[in-house]
């Protein structure tokens, strides 16, 4: 390669930088011209800037929330739609719900990172957080209360007024790791000395609670343990299903069901999304979509706040 030292070999000091100016006028000179002549190729027209384009709304990347199915799929789009209709205005960013059919399911999208936040159960929780580091974000507050309680239900017309009497009946369990639906009732039997096979006739999952609750209503099955926020929830919105039902046994306080994110959710996200939450209750807007979920707002939670499920569903699985 040719440098400027080997053309002007002998330039030095003062001559070198004269030489070196006179030859990048000219070049200049040759740009000045050609652009007044037609702008070739390559030279920017700076009176003819304009703004870099902005990206497509099909372009962001959404958040994904999960909710797993603690009610039914449409029973979650009734409920949830306003309180992620208000995450995505407040993020700027679209968020789509995704649903699977068990617990387990939705703990799997949570461990792969294919979804950024889960509303849980809390037998999910102290599976997740085990098994590969699920993280509490917050819980909701119901009634003032973060906490919840299993309620053993038959049909109205039933005669039971307690597990016992179930005996030889025909079970509706919720969820293969659900606290309230399916470990509770099931510590109530291993406390009689049976096992589920053992005690019913029948059992089967109905993979959420307020089937679960219709079941009962329906006479599909003889009993079903339910969460109590959920019982709430369906009898209010559907009276009749408190007049075929009957609650006959009110399990201990549980800590509430909270919402989790990953450890491939990013910690500013997750930062965002727990101040988001956080502050729900403080504009209307926020309240309102709370009140559509049935929520009061969002709290912190700690670990702590899950041993009891954690030593339940030690016992049952043990």
């Amino acid at each position: 390669m040719v440098t400027w030292l080997q053309l002007f070999p002998r330039m030095q000091g003062g001559r070198l930088f004269t030489a070196m100016t006179v030859c990048l006028l000219g070049a200049l000179l040759v740009l000045v011209s050609g652009c007044r002549a037609g702008r070739p190729a390559g030279v920017i027209d700076l009176s003819r800037l304009e703004p870099l384009p902005v990206a497509a709304a099909e372009d962001v990347i959404p958040l994904r929330v999960a909710v797993a199915s603690i009610i039914s799929p449409q029973g979650t789009v009734d409920s949830y739609a306003e309180l992620l209709d208000y995450l995505e205005t407040r993020l700027g960013r679209p968020v789509e719900l995704v649903q699977r059919r068990t617990y387990d399911e939705v703990n799997d999208l949570i461990a792969s990172g294919e979804v950024d936040m889960a509303f849980v159960c809390t037998s999910a929780y102290i599976a997740g957080e085990r098994d590969f580091g699920m993280q509490l974000l917050v819980a909701p507050q119901v009634n003032g209360e973060t906490v919840y309680h299993s309620l053993l239900i038959v049909p109205a017309g039933s005669a039971a007024q307690e597990m016992a009497d179930l005996r030889g009946g025909v079970f509706a369990f919720t969820d293969p790791i659900s606290t309230s639906g399916r470990n509770y009732p099931l510590s109530l039997v291993q406390e009689m000395g049976e096992t589920a096979e053992s005690f019913f006739e029948r059992t089967f999952y109905t993979y959420s609670h307020d089937d679960a609750i219709r079941a009962v209503a329906q006479g599909v099955a003889d009993g079903a343990a339910v969460d109590s926020l959920v019982y709430a929830f369906a009898v209010a919105r559907e009276p009749e299903l408190g007049e075929r039902t009957r609650v006959i046994h009110t399990s201990p306080a549980f800590g509430m069901p909270p919402v989790v994110t990953g450890p491939h959710t990013r910690p500013q996200l997750a930062a965002e999304l727990q101040t988001v939450l956080l502050e729900m209750a403080g504009n209307p807007e926020g309240r309102a979509a709370l009140a559509a979920a049935g929520f009061d707002g969002f709290v912190l939670v700690e670990d702590g706040d899950y041993d009891t499920v954690r030593s339940l569903a030690a016992m049952v699985n043990e």
